[in-house]
């Protein structure tokens, strides 16, 4: 009966908004004397403006993320990972509301679309999966956000050792750090490279007055990149002893191209172990079949 009343209330939601989305366009259709003075309206109205305009979703999901109540070093963490996934940290309370939509949505979905009409609604099997789904919702942006700091980690480990070589190379000509860490930037082989873009960050904020060693600083610490933060530490240290700067650029350029050498050479030994398990349970099976199989009838023709 329960399962039956909510179906009538789902059917009656459905045609009212349905109603509503074809008898929107009649009712709101302005005549076009006021479609003009409504266009004058606007431009009369229209006020300048630096930053873009944020949508009301995006604002509304801003409002419910923000009534998350998170610790502060969650938060702060939270924050980190979005910096280091290459977003701005002002989204963290649309990321949070993102979390909680999906947490809600998942569930609805489930119980509108497979426990209603089969009526298992108020089972115990049913509220088990809808709180499974709830918790997949709600840890699926932070899985998804992991992955994406991985990647984009990943990325910028194997180009530091070619933007290292352009600096070098820009450093020997008679070019400044500052000099050099432009042009790095401006170069058409790094154009969208997310180290590339915390370089320019960097030597924006070099040139808005911030001291180059907190820039420097703050971008390996929004990269999350150990080699860059070591790539960093070496242009202080550089810069603070006054040792030549074009061969710490080489050496440092020449280990990292030495350690990303190492890691795919322990890549490449390993893949003998992972096409074990391939081999043994899909190939060799196959393989086994072919090749005994014609034996198998024969044996079979010998012995009727």
């Amino acid at each position: 009966m329960l399962s039956l009343f909510l179906i009538a209330c789902c059917i009656f939601i459905a045609m009212a908004l349905l109603t509503g989305v074809v008898l929107y366009p009649i009712l709101t259709r302005r005549t076009p004397v006021q479609e003009r003075l409504g266009k004058i309206a606007d431009e009369k109205t229209k006020a300048a403006s630096l930053v873009a305009e944020v949508p009301q979703w995006q604002e509304t999901l801003g409002r419910v993320g923000e009534s998350l109540p998170i610790k502060p070093k969650e938060r702060s963490q939270y924050t980190k990972t979005l910096q280091a996934a290459g977003l701005k940290k002002e989204i963290l309370p649309l990321f949070l509301g993102s979390k909680i939509l999906l947490a809600a949505v998942l569930p609805c979905l489930y119980a509108i679309f497979y426990a209603l009409p089969k009526g298992d609604l108020l089972k115990p099997t049913s509220i088990l999966y809808m709180a499974a789904l709830a918790i997949v919702g709600f840890l699926a942006p932070s899985f998804w956000l992991t992955h994406k700091v991985e990647k984009r980690k990943i990325e910028i480990f194997h180009t530091l050792p070619d933007v290292l070589d352009l600096l070098t190379i820009c450093v020997e000509a008679g070019l400044g750090l500052d000099g050099a860490l432009v042009k790095t930037c401006d170069s058409p082989q790094f154009k969208g490279n997310p180290l590339a873009d915390e370089i320019k960050v960097a030597s924006m904020e070099t040139r808005a007055g911030k001291p180059r060693t907190a820039a420097l600083k703050d971008m390996g610490e929004r990269t999350m990149v150990d080699d860059v933060k070591q790539f960093v530490t070496m242009l202080i240290q550089t810069e603070r002893f006054g040792t030549s700067l074009g061969v710490a650029l080489r050496v440092h350029s020449d280990s990292l191209r030495t350690k990303r050498r190492q890691i795919a050479e322990e890549a490449a030994a390993k893949t003998a172990i992972k096409m074990l398990f391939p081999l043994a349970f899909l190939i060799f099976p196959a393989l086994m079949v072919v090749i005994l199989g014609p034996a198998f009838f024969k044996f079979q023709e010998v012995f009727k």
